[in-house]
């Protein structure tokens, strides 16, 4: 699977449970959507990340990108019910950096 850098270094973040280099890959502006509620920033975004890593200790394995509509699913599991799932990652990005990014079921 192609995936671009900035993919690549999300997930390899989200599997090493390192909230700032997950913030990293967000401009400075990006907005995030997940569960209903809206993550502007990489200071609100890296908060984010850092309380649901420790509450559901997630990892993520790409199993499809579509390069066109910028969207990955990707096999999620972790301390919630229904684990494994697979969730869509609804991408927008810019100059190497995610814009927005919206996670849906």
């Amino acid at each position: 699977m192609n995936l671009p850098n900035v993919i690549v270094a999300l997930t390899n973040a989200q599997n090493s449970f390192d909230s700032v280099a997950y913030a990293n890959c967000f401009s400075e502006t990006a907005v995030v959507f997940d569960e209903g509620k809206t993550h502007k920033g990489k200071t609100e975004i890296q908060q984010w990340i850092e309380k649901a890593n420790e509450e559901y200790q997630a990892v993520m394995k790409p199993v499809e990108y579509a390069a066109t509509e910028e969207v990955l699913k990707a096999e999620v599991s972790g301390n919630f019910p229904g684990s494994p799932i697979v969730l869509s990652y609804h991408f927008k990005l810019q100059d190497g950096l995610i814009e927005s990014l919206k996670i849906t079921g």
